[in-house]
């Protein structure tokens, strides 16, 4: 059986985490659904700055733009609503066949705003409302600023992928933003059928403990924490709170394991999708994981094993590392990267502006 048909049959769903021109119009996306069980996508800043500065497939569109004076973040949402408005209609059989559980694409707010709620809220409702695709999540940041403008936008009724999620204790926070929007609309005599994933960064963890603990313990505090989440996960959603709600027509917020293309060259290329696989789940995956588990995919049978995953944690505290102040270290470096990604993607679109404005 194909690798990511096992995943699939096994209750996972698999993501790409990619988008760019190219990829949409060569036929390549369309290929890995139709072939390769790929059920939806993810955007962020980094990924459409290497797009648009490694390629000149955006140039035309560009100049365009340029004529209708859009420039800057303006420009660069029209661009990626382009994108993402197109690949929302390529996932739009599988969201309609899987009515509404798979085939979503991913728009993230300026990471500028992500210690903004307000503006952070507007911007979300103004992207829905410009995409005009049921299947397009809008991305906003868990952080501690980010979480009331994602119950308001729940309670609006955009849906979002809580982006930017290292622990536990961060998924909780967001999932109860999640559940407070959902039991408002309840209130207010509204469908609370908003949907909503929980995306949680693996890699990075790994990433950020390197040279700091034995042999033993190298490349296994990602898994631990995807795992340890995964717990809370499903033990929130068996609670009675979130009985009620799936009783009056939720659907529950799905964990999405995000960052799982591995960093060690020394490590298997599959590491974060064969150990990472659950019933209700996402797994987005960079291009190049994809098709290294489409070549020599394989799963382990053992991710289950609680005791094993908590000795893990165990054994990194006991090594002298502070999971919980790492996790908030983490989010905080990931929100800080986001920025510098979108400075750079801004200073690449005016540069090319500044180009085709000469070439005119």
């Amino acid at each position: 059986m194909n690798p990511t048909e096992s995943l699939y049959r096994g209750g996972q769903s698999l993501w790409l985490d990619n988008i760019t021109r190219d990829l949409l119009k060569s036929g390549t996306l369309s290929r890995y659904v139709a072939e390769s069980r790929i059920q939806g996508l993810t955007s962020n800043p980094t990924i459409f700055d290497h797009a648009i500065r490694k390629s000149t497939a955006y140039d035309a569109a560009i100049r365009d733009h340029l004529v209708a004076r859009h420039v800057g973040e303006r420009l660069f949402f029209e661009l990626a609503l382009e994108d993402l408005t197109a690949a929302a209609d390529l996932f739009r059989p599988v969201f309609e066949r899987t009515a509404g559980v798979d085939g979503w694409v991913s728009l993230e707010v300026s990471p500028l705003l992500a210690r903004d709620a307000k503006s952070t809220l507007s911007e979300a409702k103004e992207l829905h409302e410009r995409a005009n695709r049921p299947n397009l999540y809008i991305k906003i940041p868990g952080t501690s600023e980010g979480l009331p403008a994602i119950e308001e936008a729940i309670f609006s009724g955009v849906p979002i992928n809580v982006t930017l999620l290292f622990s536990p204790a961060q998924y909780l926070a967001a999932a109860e933003a999640y559940l407070r929007g959902l039991e408002r609309r309840i209130d207010a005599g509204l469908s609370p059928d908003v949907s909503s994933v929980a995306s949680l960064f693996i890699s990075r963890w790994d990433v950020a403990v390197e040279g700091q603990v034995p042999e033993r313990l190298v490349n296994t505090l990602g898994i631990a924490i995807g795992r340890s989440t995964y717990r809370a996960f499903a033990g929130l959603l068996s609670s009675a709170r979130w009985r009620r709600v799936l009783n009056f027509g939720a659907r529950p917020q799905r964990l999405l394991f995000a960052s799982t293309g591995t960093k060690d060259p020394k490590a298997s290329d599959i590491l974060y999708v064969k150990t990472l696989h659950a019933p209700l789940t996402v797994n987005t995956v960079p291009e190049k994981t994809l098709t290294a588990f489409i070549e020599h995919g394989e799963l382990d049978t053992d991710w289950v094993d609680r005791a094993g995953e908590e000795a893990t944690l165990v054994e990194y505290r006991k090594a002298g590392i502070d999971l919980d102040a790492l996790g908030e270290k983490l989010q905080d470096q990931g929100a800080a990267s986001f920025v510098d990604s979108w400075n750079d993607m801004l200073s690449v679109l005016r540069e090319k502006s500044e180009r085709i404005r000469a070439t005119a």
